[in-house]
């Protein structure tokens, strides 16, 4: 059995809590064969004119994090240890973000890059703020709008991460985000996923969205109906003692559908490792 957790994050990030050589290790330790951290990269953040609560820098020191990554895979990776240097992009429709994500991937290389949306409407859809006068459906019918066209970002990614964030820390009495609730968008969004050769990623960290993980298994099915085979499995841990958190329920609920493999981005290619629970 093969073990696998793609995107995570260490203390390059503004809200990582373990620094990167102890995350590392500590998936060498639980016995993974890849293991993948993505730092953030929220320049999304930016032309919202947001910041981060404490004050912490936006701007993750890419310098610093791919150096130690780098020097990290030469001791670490030997063939049954794969440890994966990528990064995950906070995706903005701001013409300069998406130039400074061009130049970030040119200059850097990542391993692979996770595509996310955490804004929308100008506000991060984890905080109040986004959900201010909202009703349920028109917050996530725009969280899910701004999904859609995160599709056609204009740079490469590898991977569509959290689908369904905005209900981790929705208000709502019910704060589960249904695929029958949303078929026609969740339809446009799958079958963009599958039509672009990329990777649905299922999540673990779901909080507080009334589901075990993100996106849950009614979406999980009506991307497996529409043809999409590509998942990777993400714990989105911030900490050593979280990676692979969940795991257990999320490939139980992929192999139940039917999905056979976990699909791995490792450099320009890809690598499927059977699902075992």
């Amino acid at each position: 059995m093969i073990l696998t957790d793609i995107h995570t994050h260490s203390t390059f990030s503004a809200d990582g809590e373990t620094p990167l050589a102890d995350m590392v290790a500590a998936a060498r330790k639980k016995g993974l064969g890849y293991f993948g951290v993505s730092e953030h990269f929220d320049y999304d953040y930016i032309p919202a004119g947001l910041t981060y609560e404490g004050g912490k820098p936006v701007r993750t020191d890419g310098e610093g994090y791919f150096a130690s990554a780098r020097a990290l895979q030469a001791q670490v990776n030997d063939g049954s240890f794969t440890f994966l240097a990528g990064c995950e992009l906070g995706y903005t429709d701001d013409a300069s973000v998406q130039l400074r994500y061009r130049e970030l991937i040119k200059k850097y290389s990542p391993d692979f890059v996770v595509n996310s949306v955490h804004t929308c409407d100008g506000a991060d859809c984890w905080y109040g703020a986004y959900f201010g006068g909202k009703e349920r459906r028109v917050a996530y019918t725009r969280y899910l709008e701004r999904v859609l066209q995160s599709l056609s970002a204009p740079y490469r990614y590898d991977i569509v991460a959290h689908v369904g964030y905005v209900s981790r820390n929705a208000p709502y009495a019910d704060p589960k985000l249904r695929y029958d609730e949303f078929k026609e968008l969740y339809d446009e969004i799958l079958r963009g996923v599958i039509s672009r050769g990329k990777i649905l990623e299922v999540n673990s960290s779901a909080r507080g969205a009334g589901s075990a993980f993100l996106p849950d298994a009614d979406v999980l099915g009506a991307y497996f109906r529409l043809g999409g085979r590509r998942v990777s499995f993400a714990s989105d841990a911030h900490c050593a003692d979280r990676i692979c958190a969940g795991r257990e329920s999320v490939v139980r609920a992929l192999r139940d559908i039917g999905f056979t493999h976990i699909t791995v981005p490792v450099a320009d290619g890809e690598v499927k490792v059977p699902i075992c629970v």
